[in-house]
């Protein structure tokens, strides 16, 4: 009989630490968009380390497009300007929002998945950054 020696669990529980820790700095809102391109950008990374950072990237501009648009919108228009700027704080709340359920959702070891957003941010930047 062949003498088996006991896996030792450390390295896993190490790995899924040190990975669960990079998931969370890729979600963290706008700072997370600069870790997360750099991880592209190297193709380096766990297949889940690659989804999280294409849907932080695709999170980070949507919210940056609509900002940048309702700003402008806001400082053009002399009718509709309060309204913007509401609608700008929403969509910057919204995108703080997400973010933080995202992590937590990472922290509790659940899907860290957008229905629409992720498929859409695996479509785009799939082809471009990976």
């Amino acid at each position: 009989m062949e003498n088996l020696e006991p896996i030792d669990n450390s390295q896993y529980t190490q790995n899924t630490t040190t990975s669960k820790r990079q998931l969370f700095l890729y979600l963290i809102p706008v700072i997370g968009f600069f870790p997360s391109l750099w991880t592209l950008y190297r193709r380096q990374g766990s297949r889940e380390q690659l989804v999280v950072s294409r849907l932080s990237i695709t999170l980070a501009f949507t919210w940056l497009l609509g900002y940048s648009l309702l700003a402008t919108g806001a400082a053009t228009s002399e009718f509709f300007t309060l309204r913007m700027l509401i609608l700008n704080s929403f969509l910057t709340s919204g995108y703080f929002l997400v973010s933080v359920w995202l992590i937590i959702r990472v922290i509790q070891g659940k899907s860290h998945r957008l229905s629409g957003l992720s498929s859409f941010a695996e479509r785009l930047l799939g082809r471009y950054l990976s």
